[in-house]
């Protein structure tokens, strides 16, 4: 069965492991009494964006979360991007076609913006609100990933807008770094 809460305490456990050390990493996803084991995914999601928070510098636990994703649903979502840049032959266009424009995705001013109406992480269901992006951060590193793979050059993504920070949407804006279309 698909456990996204002990796929995220892994990802987080060997992402912080690699950037420092095994008892930081179980510090951080465990608590340094373990109790995190036993806390509710809402309480668990904040207790440990707040260790993060505490250990490690900005840019540090942004690289820690992009590389956190869970790579839910990946294989579908694929599916459709790919298609999606079969059926177009620049990046307008592909953010104009009404496929990308139900999966959330639009192009203005030559730029590419994937946005969300509603939250789409499982393991925030139960969260109100957030006090920081840090949790969010990990849905960069999806995006990363999802568009390197069918853009097929390096993506930098970055996080403008999140619901569970009190915005009205999702909204990433994603930079291919490299020709998509020949």
């Amino acid at each position: 069965m698909f456990d996204i809460r002990k796929i995220q305490e892994q990802v987080i456990y060997v992402a912080v492991k690699e950037e420092s050390n095994e008892e930081t990493a179980r510090v951080i996803v465990n608590g340094p009494d373990g109790q995190g084991q036993f806390e509710d995914n809402p309480t668990w999601v904040k207790a440990t964006m707040k260790r993060l928070e505490k250990e490690f510098d900005q840019s540090t636990i942004r690289q820690l979360r992009r590389n956190c994703q869970c790579g839910y649903g990946m294989d579908q979502k694929l599916v459709l991007v790919k298609e999606l840049v079969e059926a177009s032959s620049s990046l307008e266009e592909f953010g104009n076609l009404d496929k990308a424009k139900a999966a959330g995705l639009f192009c203005d001013n030559g730029e590419l913006y994937l946005q969300f109406d509603f939250c789409a992480c499982p393991m925030l269901e139960g969260v109100d609100r957030l006090e920081t992006d840090t949790w969010c951060q990990c849905t960069t590193g999806y995006s990363k990933v999802l568009f390197e793979k069918a853009f097929v050059c390096p993506v930098a993504v970055e996080l403008l807008k999140s619901i569970k920070m009190g915005d009205d949407k999702c909204l990433m804006k994603i930079i291919p770094q490299g020709t998509i279309w020949k």
